[in-house]
């Protein structure tokens, strides 16, 4: 598992969003940009609920592609969103991706809270299972079990992707300079390649250069939309 920097609000919701539809609606993933922007201001299954505009994601988008934490779909006709939790995070069991992506989306909860709520993306047959994921995840760090409030009969659980705060919007696609763009490239390989010492070399070193290929023609989508803007 590699270290991410902590996300913020947008962010969260925005790879909440990616993972639950994976999970619940796997015919209809990756996502579109519009359809990641409805899934983000949906009035269910949210808390808050966000209004964000197309704008407002597509510039998390690129800013977690940076990070390696979602990626553009190869070979599709339309552009189309995943998210790499599976490679980054090493979550790619179905029981954690869901706790994770319902305590993204929804914020703190109890193991009950998450059991019920979580049906759409994986069902768990008793509450123990829901209990068991979110030990490993605690096990992993990526999430914690809070403090019994007064009145409360069950503990509730977080995420340690980052903390909770506003919906606040990121800076417009059209607003990234060519020099930030290649900065982010050069940080997601270094990144990437530091990752590579504890596992197969060759394995890794393939799939840096996967990434490193599409991160050059995602500039280069970015040159050709800021031309098209002057």
């Amino acid at each position: 598992m590699t270290a991410i920097r902590p996300l913020d609000a947008v962010e969260q919701r925005v790879i909440g969003c990616l993972v639950e539809k994976e999970l619940s609606t796997p015919d209809a993933y990756p996502l579109t940009l519009n359809a990641l922007v409805a899934a983000c201001n949906q009035t269910t299954n949210r808390e808050p609920v966000a209004h964000l505009s197309p704008e407002d994601v597509e510039s998390t988008l690129h800013r977690l592609m940076g990070d390696l934490l979602v990626w553009r779909d190869r070979g599709a006709r339309a552009l189309k969103w995943k998210h790499s939790l599976d490679e980054k995070l090493g979550v790619g069991e179905p029981a954690s991706k869901a706790v994770l992506a319902e305590l993204l989306l929804r914020g703190a909860q109890t193991p009950g809270e998450l059991r019920s709520r979580s049906t759409r993306m994986h069902e768990f047959a008793e509450l123990g299972g829901v209990e068991e994921t979110l030990r490993s995840l605690a096990g992993r760090r990526l999430v914690e079990e809070l403090p019994r409030q007064p009145g409360q009969k069950e503990r509730r659980w977080r995420h340690l992707l980052g903390s909770g705060g506003t919906f606040e919007t990121g800076p417009r696609v059209s607003d990234v300079t060519e020099s930030e763009t290649e900065v982010a490239t050069t940080a997601a390989v270094a990144s990437a390649g530091g990752a590579a010492s504890g596992d197969d070399l060759r394995s890794r070193l393939e799939r840096l250069e996967r990434r490193v290929e599409e991160l050059a023609r995602e500039l280069e989508l970015l040159r050709e939309s800021r031309s098209s803007l002057q």
